[in-house]
């Protein structure tokens, strides 16, 4: 058998190499420059997951109301930071007002440690703690004397805090007054069926996001209120800041529930072993009621996930934005399935007039009003 002709030997044309090395560098620069702008990207994200959420009520007051549109966007943030306001001033006032009655009594629990009476005093007796402060003084007077020297560093972060919190305050609000007229602007630079359906798709993908937190803000306020009636019931010291917390952690995914049973749990058993083991029951049913009921009726018929992409979703947004990283996952894993589904229906020639979401393909305005329904 004769061998095989060898093709000719053809030489990589120099455009192609200096293309690929052109490439390259622009990705590198670009990766290079991302690197650096990551804090403003991670506000523009929180950002526009604000103004998402807040452009229903802002159109409602716009289109129903009359309002104007800045002054409309205004009203909508003043009311917003007036319950955040308010639920902070509920959290925290019970906080200071316990520790002023404790700094009022701090003589008395002083005396009461010393001499092993009251409740201060057996709790100090029962485990050995004066011992144990002993044991560890010198350790203990090092960390308290760090703490004044780590004031200023803590300063610092407050007050990046406060700057954050105002950028994304004027991004968002800019998002939503400018946010029609940029979308109107890029739209009209596409032909008229896509640009129908790339108007269509952001739309859904607007109302799976406001979908998912309604539902989420709901299921909160509902865990909240049971855990106050519960504890009340119970007599629980500081239930009403327990319940805020409970409310408030439950809007993490997956371990929000927990985060927010263990001080509940932990002031209960302070309280009386009784009280505490009643908590943890009511807990550990309370959660299993809202995994197996709350969620399956309100969160799966607006997003509904594999709870793989839940936990994958939820542990890529912790590492890149901490706790609100949690919470803006499931939303972003659900626009995202929504833009998967349409783009997949198409290709798969089973093209729909509108996304679905879940795994039985429901249209996201019909999990919306289902959702507003319930």
């Amino acid at each position: 058998m004769l061998p095989s002709p060898q093709a000719p030997h053809r030489p990589v044309p120099w455009r192609t190499i200096w293309a690929t090395i052109f490439s390259v560098l622009v990705t590198a620069a670009a990766l290079t420059v991302l690197q650096h702008i990551s804090r403003i990207v991670t506000w523009l994200a929180v950002a526009l997951f604000f103004a998402v959420i807040l452009s229903p009520s802002v159109d409602f007051l716009v289109n129903r109301l009359r309002f104007k549109r800045a002054l409309a966007i205004l009203l909508v943030f003043l009311v917003g930071l007036g319950l955040f306001s308010a639920m902070m001033y509920a959290f925290i006032r019970p906080l200071v007002d316990q520790a002023q009655e404790v700094s009022d009594k701090f003589p008395q629990y002083l005396e009461d440690a010393r001499t092993g009476e009251g409740p201060v005093g057996r709790l100090v007796k029962r485990y050995e703690l004066d011992r144990r402060y002993e044991e560890n003084r010198e350790r203990i007077e090092e960390n308290l004397e760090g703490l004044g020297s780590n004031s200023l560093g803590i300063l610092r972060g407050v007050g990046n805090a406060v700057a954050a919190g105002l950028t994304i305050f004027v991004l968002a609000f800019l998002m939503i007054l400018e946010g029609p007229r940029m979308l109107d602007g890029g739209l009209r630079a596409l032909s008229p069926p896509r640009r129908e359906r790339v108007r269509k798709v952001a739309s859904d993908c607007a109302k799976a996001v406001t979908g998912y937190m309604a539902g989420n803000l709901l299921i909160s306020v509902i865990a909240g209120t049971a855990s106050f009636v519960f504890l009340f019931i119970v007599g629980v010291p500081f239930r009403g800041v327990l319940a805020l917390w409970v409310a408030f952690a439950d809007l993490i995914p997956l371990v929000g529930a927990t985060l927010g049973a263990i001080p509940a749990v932990g002031v209960a058993f302070l309280h009386s072993v009784p009280a505490g083991i009643a908590t943890l029951v009511f807990f550990i049913a309370y959660q299993q009621f809202e995994n197996h009921v709350l969620q399956v009726t309100i969160m799966s018929r607006t997003v509904d996930l594999n709870p793989l992409v839940v936990l994958v979703s939820v542990l890529i947004g912790v590492e890149m934005f901490g706790i609100l990283g949690a919470l803006l996952a499931i939303p972003t894993a659900g626009v995202i399935q929504v833009i998967a589904r349409d783009i997949w229906d198409e290709r798969t020639g089973r093209f729909k007039e509108e996304p679905t979401v879940g795994a039985e393909e429901i249209p996201v305005s019909q999990a919306s009003q289902a959702e507003e329904g319930s």
